[in-house]
């Protein structure tokens, strides 16, 4: 009973735990030269909604940004699929639902310019959980704060899981492959110990064979 009770209570704390933890968006800043392509990726898991926006950093504010500093952007899927293009762009934004699982692909592009030019852009990318704009699912759906927590809490549980499931899946993989490589370096070894002893018999049946020519034995 007593035992039953610590396992609920540490069940409890580890979802507080989980429900209070921050979710972390980096953004990032990047330069990116005239005539050149820039690449950022990101794992995005099936039926995981993504968001990302970027803009061009402009060089005096209060200006608009010449058409020859704009870039031209792609995101695109791990079998190539395209799911976002803008062609000449100082700022845009993006968002969908992954259809497959890997690694997406955000390319950058800048024309190319004499003299050469460094384009400084900002760039933000957000997917699964941290994709959600929470502050709209409570103004639409007219929730209390305690159910918008639960809501949270549902769905930071469901990416552990998520989690979790991947990582195991990972994990039989790499067994399979310590496996295989195990039973490849057994059958290596092994062949390797029959062609040195065949070398060894096979000198020692030539040394065997000149002494008798030479009637030293």
């Amino acid at each position: 009973m007593w035992r039953s009770r610590n396992i609920a209570t540490l069940f409890v704390v580890v979802i507080l735990g989980l429900a209070s933890t921050p979710i972390i968006v980096k953004g990032m800043r990047f330069d990116l030269k005239t005539g050149a392509t820039k690449c950022i990726t990101e794992d995005i898991k099936i039926n995981a909604m993504t968001v990302g926006k970027y803009s061009v950093v402009k060089r005096v504010q209060g200006f608009s940004l010449p058409e020859s500093d704009r870039v031209t952007v792609r995101v695109t899927s791990p079998l190539g699929n395209n799911y976002h293009y803008a062609d000449r762009r100082d700022s845009g934004n993006f968002a969908f639902t992954a259809g497959e699982a890997g690694d997406y692909m955000a390319c950058f592009w800048a024309a190319k310019q004499s003299p050469q030019k460094t384009l400084s852009i900002d760039f933000e990318w957000k997917s699964g959980l941290a994709a959600k704009d929470w502050s709209k699912v409570a103004k639409k759906g007219q929730v209390e704060m305690m159910e918008l927590e639960l809501k949270k809490l549902y769905d930071s549980v469901t990416t552990v899981h998520e989690e979790m499931y991947n990582l195991r899946e990972r994990e039989e993989t790499m067994q399979h492959l310590i496996r295989s490589t195990n039973s490849k370096m057994a059958t290596f070894s092994f062949c390797s110990l029959v062609v040195c002893l065949s070398v060894a018999a096979l000198q020692l049946w030539h040394l065997k064979s000149f002494f008798q020519r030479k009637k030293l034995i």
